[in-house]
């Protein structure tokens, strides 16, 4: 005898647990008839003459959600904005300066007397201002650094260095000061004065522009040689900004060299000679970042020289013996700050040796 929930005639063969087994999978929930697209009327609505038993519903609206709009439309807003503030933000740039043409001069002094000589090197400095002077590099101190309204730190020191770097390669490096390359001072200069700067070496002109004693320190090879490698510096370094994109760096530097005449040994009485050199550079945040300056003013005075020797392309020391006649009335001394003569000068004697 079957069990209650049996049909009489039993489950059907070869199908275990019978027919409802096998639609037990299927479930029909209320989402599932919500969605059918065949509706069957109702009994009421079946009574009318010739009605279909189901009609067909409209397609449900699956139209994107609030969440997801509201999503979309914060998107394009922000887009919008983006685009509308990349083309009229505003903040100006910065208009690019162009480096102005290097302003310079520069001025002979003349000795008053015979110009003092030594076989002594070191006992020709040790008479001389120059005693107390560093050597080389040593002598070019950089000062404490302090980061201004616009610029950090380090790039105060950057420009500080470069300039150092400038005034080393431009006054102590020997291939350079015996009239030689001239390459390790161009690379230094900004690209936009480097038109400027190969003019002054290919057409020298005493025109303020284009004297290649106004870029750097060389001497005339075939009349006179360094004695000493170790050229006495001492001078200064000062920064200011001026303006939110330019840093600017001024020097003051005395440089002091021991030369001879060319080709002579080192029987040959050595002198001395003095340049003071002050430079004005600039810096635009280009400048710091590839390691180069502007170049804005050279005002040098050298000697011993004679007023009548033309300085532009290369110094033409008078040595240990020789004489000139004094270019003014007044010695000037290179040694103290603050003096400025114009074309040519007399050399103090507080500016030589005393021997």
């Amino acid at each position: 005898m079957g069990s209650p929930g049996e049909p009489p005639e039993g489950t059907s063969e070869g199908v275990p647990g019978g027919g409802e087994e096998e639609y037990r999978s299927v479930v029909f929930d209320e989402s599932f008839v919500k969605a059918a697209r065949l509706q069957e009327f109702s009994a009421q609505e079946r009574i009318g003459d010739h009605t279909p038993a189901v009609r067909r519903r409209p397609p449900m609206r699956r139209g994107l959600s609030r969440q997801a709009l509201i999503l979309v439309v914060l998107i394009a807003v922000a887009f919008g904005t983006a685009i509308y503030m990349g083309v009229r933000h505003p903040y100006q740039t910065p208009v690019a300066k162009h480096p102005e043409p290097l302003r310079m001069t520069v001025i002979p002094l003349a000795p008053q007397s015979r110009v003092p000589g030594s076989v002594d090197v070191d006992g020709l400095f040790a008479h001389s201002p120059a005693d107390q002077f560093r050597i080389g590099a040593d002598g070019i101190t950089l000062p404490a650094s302090r980061r201004t309204a616009h610029f950090s730190d380090s790039q105060v020191v950057t420009a500080l260095t470069t300039a150092k770097d400038y005034l080393v390669e431009s006054s102590l490096d020997p291939d350079v000061l015996t009239g030689g390359v001239s390459r390790s001072v161009r690379i230094l200069l900004d690209p936009q004065q480097l038109d400027q700067f190969d003019q002054s070496f290919q057409r020298p002109t005493a025109d303020g522009r284009h004297a290649p004693t106004g870029w750097l320190v060389r001497f005339d090879p075939k009349q006179a040689e360094l004695a000493d490698p170790k050229i006495r510096v001492q001078g200064t370094l000062t920064t200011a900004e001026t303006d939110s994109d330019s840093l600017e760096v001024s020097s003051d530097h005395t440089f002091v060299y021991a030369l001879r005449p060319a080709g002579s040994d080192e029987t040959a009485e050595v002198s001395l000679f003095t340049v003071r050199r002050e430079l004005h550079f600039r810096f635009d945040r280009d400048d710091l970042r590839m390691h180069q300056a502007e170049l804005l003013v050279s005002y040098v005075q050298a000697g011993p020289l004679a007023c009548a020797e033309d300085a532009t392309n290369q110094l033409r020391p008078l040595l240990a013996g020789e004489t000139a006649k004094a270019g003014g009335p007044a010695g000037t001394d290179p040694f103290a700050t603050g003096s400025a003569t114009a074309l040519c000068g007399s050399l103090a004697a507080s500016a030589q040796p005393k021997l």
